[in-house]
């Protein structure tokens, strides 16, 4: 899942919303410096984008994408969920949308100083770009997908090209969103209540 995915599955604590981010920054196994409760999102973090990437519907999801794009097909998933999962949101939280992310904004600002340096020279734009509010717009799908594909060394262009693969099939790949994500929260409550119980 993207960004604005694991800030809504951690939304319980501020400290919660800081190592579900982190998790896509830090090791698995250098979590030991962070506190408890940023320490398990961390963990979790990690367990999420397992159980996704396994999911029944995003496997079938991914064999919309055509030969060649097919193994970039994750990230324009999770980019595109983030989108349904914004334009659906009342379904899914009480918290209304901006407020919860202005929320994890400052909570990223407060911890600051334990963010590693590359998510520290992320912020700015992060916050200062509204990348998780970007999220609505289905325009913002590509410009985030672009966004990315600038980070990777080679074959940026197949990423892109993903997106035309996303428009064609969009439909059946929101349908698929929607029996999914249910499955996906169930998960992450669960294996949260297990990883408090053993940390």
């Amino acid at each position: 899942m993207n960004y604005l995915a694991h800030v809504y599955l951690a939304r319980q604590s501020d400290a919660a919303m800081v190592g579900a981010m982190l998790g896509d920054f830090v090791k698995a196994n250098n979590i030991d410096s962070y506190p408890p409760a940023i320490a398990r999102e961390i963990a979790l973090h990690r367990f999420i984008d397992s159980y996704t990437d396994a999911h029944p519907v995003v496997i079938e999801a991914k064999e919309l994408f055509g030969e060649g794009r097919r193994r970039y097909a994750g990230i324009v998933l999770d980019i595109f969920y983030d989108h349904e999962l914004s334009r659906h949101w009342d379904n899914w939280c009480d918290i209304p949308r901006h407020e919860l992310i202005a929320r994890f904004y400052r909570a990223l600002r407060a911890h600051e100083e334990m963010l590693p340096d590359k998510l520290q020279q992320m912020l700015p734009y992060l916050v200062g770009q509204d990348w998780l509010g970007g999220y609505a717009d289905f325009d913002g799908v590509g410009e985030t997908v672009a966004r990315v594909s600038r980070r990777l060394s080679r074959n940026g262009h197949l990423l892109r090209d993903g997106v035309g693969d996303l428009i064609e099939h969009r439909d059946a790949i929101a349908a698929g969103f929607e029996r999914f994500f249910p499955d996906l929260v169930r998960f992450a409550e669960a294996r949260r209540a297990e990883l408090i119980s053993s940390l």
